[in-house]
């Protein structure tokens, strides 16, 4: 499963640099596939959508940080648990309940955007 920020965020931005996949983003900021993992040139996300690595997607949420799914590996190939989790002063980065994803399928997700 990926992991969610929750409303209980308070922009403390201690996540950011943590995550290995650079899957989480400051609130408001446009994320892309591309953004500290290895892919490039075009991509299948997880919806099965072919796009460019590259290209800039709308944030998903606006006032807080936030997480993009595709990009979250729980930090599964690189540590012991998740890191924006462990760092929480708040304790708000959780499992999201509606995205339950075996160890399989996150350390193809690694695979897949650490190419190099």
């Amino acid at each position: 499963m990926a992991i969610i920020i929750t409303d209980e965020c308070i922009n403390c931005g201690a996540c950011e640099p943590e995550c290995p996949n650079h899957a989480i983003y400051e609130g408001g900021v446009d994320w892309s596939y591309a953004d500290g993992t290895g892919v490039r040139g075009h991509f299948t996300d997880a919806e099965g959508q072919s796009l460019e690595a590259n290209e800039r997607r709308a944030p998903i949420s606006d006032d807080i940080y936030y997480i993009v799914p595709d990009k979250c590996t729980e930090c599964v190939g690189f540590h012991e648990e998740p890191q924006c989790a462990a760092v929480c002063p708040v304790d708000c980065c959780v499992p999201d309940p509606d995205r339950r994803e075996s160890q399989d399928t996150l350390l193809l997700r690694k695979a897949h955007l650490h190419l190099d």
